[in-house]
């Protein structure tokens, strides 16, 4: 049994809230999976590397989440304990043609900054429903655009809990790929440069970006977004389609019959349902066309 008392001491002398076995079904967009034995709202990166340094020391299991936009959490929960960078670690600042967030700031107030600040560059990143961190982390991307393509440095906490700043050309980034991925570094800002632009014609293809999206995704269900990476030479959607699996069910669990790229939770899925399909799905797709479709969300348990 995870002791928390330490924890819940340095929380109160940094200003963070703790919550002590916390159901986080409601902090992921899919909507289900079980509790963790603490989150923690971050509010700061000093914060943020005090709190990793006494679960170091603790040896205590943590992770990172922002708004759960692409993430599993099993129906067990997560033995450990949760930072949330949300709300209370989501500053924006505008400088000139740069635009820093702290990497709780939601993707989607960062563009809204940008088109009011007459800075064009994040129009197709526009309604994707993650964190700046978290875009950063996966390299998110729509219509053409990925973040590889405007950001220009962060701040993140190295695996010996030091502050570090790197440029883009460090990042190793790549398809839902950076140097973050799969590592025990936590990205604590991000800054991104932008050009100048219309107001007027920026908050139009903003518009048009979320017309596309409400016109071809399952927007009115609980998902992680895409369920499937892109493999190399296809989509994945053209694969489910071709194999006639749109409206295939496990319990509450039923890919998208709108967008076949989207496993959705119909209302009472688990995360057992959704684990199941998916290998459903990757086990028909590799036998009907030899392509092997890889998760995309990442899985805490």
């Amino acid at each position: 049994m995870i002791d928390i008392s330490e924890l819940s001491q340095l929380c109160d002398k940094l200003g963070c809230k703790i919550t002590p076995e916390c159901s986080l079904s409601e902090y992921i967009t899919f909507r289900f999976g079980g509790p963790c034995r603490a989150l923690i709202s971050v509010n700061s990166a000093k914060s943020a590397v005090e709190l990793i340094k006494l679960m170091k020391e603790k040896n205590i299991r943590y992770g990172v989440l922002g708004r759960g936009s692409n993430v599993l959490v099993s129906d067990e929960g997560f033995d450990g304990v949760i930072l949330l960078f949300g709300s209370d670690f989501a500053r924006i600042e505008v400088n000139g043609n740069t635009i820093r967030c702290d990497a709780g700031a939601h993707l989607a107030a960062a563009c809204v900054r940008a088109q009011q600040s007459g800075l064009t560059g994040m129009e197709n990143l526009f309604g994707i429903p993650g964190t700046v961190g978290g875009a950063l982390y996966m390299n998110a991307g729509a219509y053409g655009s990925e973040m590889k393509d405007i950001v220009v440095s962060a701040e993140y906490i190295d695996e010996d809990c030091n502050i570090r700043t790197i440029n883009a050309e460090d990042m190793e980034l790549s398809y839902r790929r950076s140097f973050f991925s799969d590592s025990e570094r936590v990205i604590t800002s991000v800054t991104m440069e932008l050009k100048k632009g219309d107001p007027e014609e920026i908050k139009n293809a903003m518009s048009e970006c979320m017309a596309k999206r409400s016109a071809k995704q399952p927007l009115d269900y609980p998902s992680a977004g895409s369920t499937f990476k892109r493999p190399e030479g296809s989509y994945a959607s053209l694969l489910i389609d071709q194999c006639g699996l749109k409206g295939l069910t496990c319990g509450g669990a039923m890919v998208s019959e709108k967008h076949s790229g989207f496993v959705i939770n119909k209302g009472y899925a688990t995360c057992a349902d959704v684990l199941e399909l998916c290998d459903k799905v990757r086990a028909i797709v590799k036998e009907k066309t030899g392509y092997l479709l890889e998760l995309e969300p990442v899985i805490l348990r």
